[in-house]
């Protein structure tokens, strides 16, 4: 069953490092098809680190893969990814006047992909 839940993109250090390598390269990838998960909201879900999840806005959708953090570092509800060509499938156009898209406070219907081979 799908949720709604608050997306908020934004960099990383390591997002950034990865980036100067190269953004054709493996470890960008991984970096910007990685979503960033309250783990109560996963386990609700029924989700662990390295399911995937297919989150859709107005905009469009994107299925990435979960990696868990505490309350203390995300809380419930609110879901965390770099900017990539993942999140932007996610973005409107809107730019609110600023030439970026709206990419903090969108809300996300929230839900976990089942492999076909398993729950």
């Amino acid at each position: 069953m799908a949720e709604i839940m608050t997306l908020i993109g934004g960099r990383s250090s390591k997002q950034g490092t990865t980036l100067c390598a190269s953004k054709l390269g493996a470890a960008y990838a991984e970096i910007s098809s990685t979503l960033e998960m309250n783990v109560e909201d996963m386990a609700r879900l029924g989700l662990s680190n390295n399911s995937k999840v297919r989150l859709r806005t107005p905009a469009g959708e994107a299925i990435l893969r979960c990696k868990g953090r505490e309350t203390k570092d995300l809380p419930p509800g609110i879901l965390f990814m770099t900017y990539g060509p993942l999140s932007s499938q996610l973005m409107a156009g809107d730019t609110a006047g600023s030439g970026m898209p709206i990419s903090k406070n969108l809300d996300v219907e929230v839900e976990p992909v089942r492999d076909e081979n398993g729950p």
